[in-house]
């Protein structure tokens, strides 16, 4: 039998494997299942590769933008123009045409970008970029868990201990391995798709040697989770997610990305007892032929956002109840460079979709400008928010987080930061 589940950092990891449902039911006799609750999920989406900010949120209404970028710049919104340019939200900033699906969730104040946010890490590395952001400790490398673990392993019963009374679906990351922002003491699954998170009868002796390491415990295989590994499955088998299709004319793009959103939101109408998911999509490094309204940025962007959109129509009254982060490690660069991209940067911008947020049609964050003279290092989009604010406050109002000093060390619960997204929990 092949070693092909594991446990990594306290996540349990499961890809597909020969096992009858025989098996499985004389091994959850007389367990006792965890009831699945209905309560608040966050879903948190990481582009990894650095998003150009600027393209994505355009600041139409400024000079400066044009004028470092006349190749890749988003034209202004213009009735009956020949060619696409930026969707208006408030006359000031606009979001790019290939974010059309977007238009109407900000009509509807069901999303709201945030602008100049960003770590205050100085760093253009991705691998540290990404690791401050994920483990919320900018410039600390030593952190070794990440915040949303670090929430999960302080709220509530985990505290005493993580295991008790806790869904095993609790935390969802739709990856082939557990992601640093889930890396930690409280359990995590970590899947590819739930098709891989099944279980297939395939005769041989596969199922004696299977119960022989459940019985055993051998650490290298199951690493004593054993019950939480067949608890899920049942419990998942029970929800059938398997047989689920999309409901108000969702459609979710065919993408990896797309039908990875489908399934967290399979997930979630199964009552699995979902708190947190995650999901990431690299693509977004665009150093070279970047593109305008039109190109390699845009066609990335067509697929985020049919597939983020898709999400929010089929969990339909579900999104007063769900929270949808975006993030990415930094920025790019306020110029184009000579091989018509952008280079390495600094704030960048994020958006958060939820059915009861506070700030409705406008976009958040102090706007610093594109001047030589306002640029961080002369060269960025300076920093005006850092993402720990936004974080922060979606685990206090949102998961209703108390001990957000432990999930955010050295920040806390710097409240006169929050940007006023959403009501008190």
């Amino acid at each position: 039998m092949q070693r092909r589940v594991f446990l990594k950092s306290g996540a349990l990891a499961l890809v597909t494997m020969g096992l009858s449902p025989s098996f499985l039911e004389r091994t959850v006799m007389g367990m006792s299942l965890p009831k699945a609750a209905k309560g608040k999920t966050l879903i948190c989406l990481f582009q990894r590769g650095a998003a150009d900010a600027l393209n994505v949120v355009v600041p139409f209404g400024e000079k400066a933008y044009y004028s470092a970028r006349p190749q890749l710049a988003v034209a202004a919104p213009t009735r009956g123009a020949a060619t696409a340019g930026a969707i208006d939200l408030d006359g000031f900033f606009g979001l790019h045409p290939s974010l059309a699906p977007f238009k109407p969730l900000y009509d509807r104040g069901l999303l709201v970008p945030v602008h100049a946010v960003g770590s205050p890490s100085a760093t253009r590395s991705h691998f540290d970029a990404q690791d401050y952001m994920e483990s919320a400790t900018p410039d600390r490398k030593g952190t070794r868990d990440g915040w949303l673990n670090r929430y999960l392993a302080t709220q509530g019963t985990c505290e005493a201990n993580c295991d008790a009374h806790a869904s095993p679906f609790r935390a969802v990351s739709m990856t082939q391995q557990t992601p640093r922002i889930l890396d930690g003491a409280a359990p995590v699954v970590a899947m590819n798709s739930l098709e891989e998170f099944s279980i297939r009868s395939a005769g041989g002796d596969s199922e004696k040697r299977l119960e022989a390491l459940y019985r055993t415990g051998k650490a290298d295989l199951v690493h004593g989770s054993g019950s939480d590994m067949f608890e899920a499955m049942k419990m998942l088998r029970s929800a059938n997610p398997l047989q689920y299709r999309p409901v108000a004319g969702a459609n979710y793009p065919r993408s990896p990305f797309g039908q990875r959103l489908q399934q967290i939101a399979q997930l979630i109408k199964s009552n699995v007892g979902l708190e947190v998911a995650f999901a990431d999509v690299g693509g977004w490094d665009t150093h070279v032929n970047q593109g305008g309204a039109q190109g390699q940025l845009a066609n990335r962007l067509g697929d985020f956002a049919q597939s983020v959109a898709a999400l929010v129509t089929d969990l339909g009254d579900r999104m007063d109840d769900v929270v949808i982060l975006t993030m990415s490690e930094f920025g790019r660069t306020v110029r184009q460079n000579g091989t018509g991209g952008t280079d390495h940067g600094h704030a960048g911008a994020m958006f958060v979709l939820g059915g009861n947020l506070s700030s409705k049609q406008k976009v958040l964050g102090k706007w610093p400008g594109l001047e030589r003279e306002q640029l961080y290092e002369g060269r960025d989009l300076a920093l005006t928010t850092d993402f720990r604010a936004v974080f922060s406050e979606v685990t206090a109002k949102h998961l209703g987080g108390k001990s957000l000093d432990r999930v955010f060390p050295d920040y806390g619960a710097r409240e006169a930061d929050w940007l006023g997204l959403l009501p008190r929990a």
